[in-house]
């Protein structure tokens, strides 16, 4: 899953990116959390619009989200078949901007978080979904989630998934629900090819999302015990990767709140 991710590019250089219509002025971000506001890019009338929205989808249909499941990630082998999200898939996809995402290697001990960005530099492109909860009495609040797919070779000692990257030329296509069926979008959700990402071993300081600096892309000593009491460098890809579950509600096919 992806519990944690950057939005450090400048306002112009997101906006360049993806065409939106809107001048919006915000600050680098360097520990994006669940539950926290996220940027996103949204097809309205043919234009591409910035939005903001909470990170952790709430479908329409539910009655009480304090005690729904928080949905970070969607599961791209599944997106058209879950309750939860394909009716977001057919009418509500959407593009979340970003510069880097974190992930934690789970067979060493300590965790091993990762800053994985692209080998240029460019910002990312995750495919997302994203939903408008109304309150019966009043009241609407937009909320996301990004959509994960299996890791690619690169990936792979790391974690076994990894965000949906959408290329540039997808873009169009992945916002236009009018005229792009949703069966014919999840075709876009694959691994990124080998090569593409650059993955840093950072300090466990990005465990807490009350820290939100510079500080926390830098790179570290990625030398750590394992396990079963070997030394090796994090990175190294393991024999077998360990697939994490969701706690409470949470389906299998799922990505929920469960960081470290």
């Amino acid at each position: 899953m992806c519990g944690r991710y950057t939005l450090t590019a400048s306002p112009e250089e997101v906006r360049e990116l993806f065409s939106y219509i809107e001048q919006p002025n915000f600050p680098p971000r360097y520990n994006i959390a669940p539950t926290q506001p996220v940027a996103l890019v949204k097809n309205e009338h043919g234009q591409r619009h910035f939005a903001l929205a909470r990170w952790g989808l709430v479908p329409a249909w539910v009655k009480d989200p304090a005690s729904f499941t928080l949905l970070i990630n969607a599961r791209a082998e599944t997106v058209l078949e879950k309750p939860s999200f394909k009716v977001a898939m057919r009418h509500r996809r959407c593009i979340i901007p970003a510069t880097g995402f974190y992930e934690w290697q789970r067979t060493v001990s300590p965790k091993q978080p990762y800053y994985i960005e692209a080998q240029d530099g460019v910002p990312l492109a995750f495919a997302g979904l994203w939903e408008t909860w109304s309150h019966p009495e009043g009241g609407e609040i937009d909320t996301a989630a990004m959509i994960t797919v299996a890791a690619n070779g690169d990936m792979a000692p790391i974690h076994h998934r990894m965000p949906a990257l959408l290329h540039p030329d997808q873009f169009d296509d992945w916002l236009d629900t009018g005229s792009v069926m949703a069966r014919e979008a999840v075709s876009f959700l694959k691994p990124a090819p080998d090569g593409v990402l650059r993955f840093t071993p950072v300090s466990t300081r990005v465990n807490s999302a009350d820290h939100d600096d510079p500080d926390l892309i830098r790179e570290t000593d990625p030398i750590a015990k394992t396990q079963s009491g070997n030394l090796t460098k994090a990175g190294r890809k393991p024999t077998k990767s360990r697939k994490s579950s969701g706690p409470g509600k949470a389906s299998k096919d799922d990505d929920q709140l469960d960081l470290f």
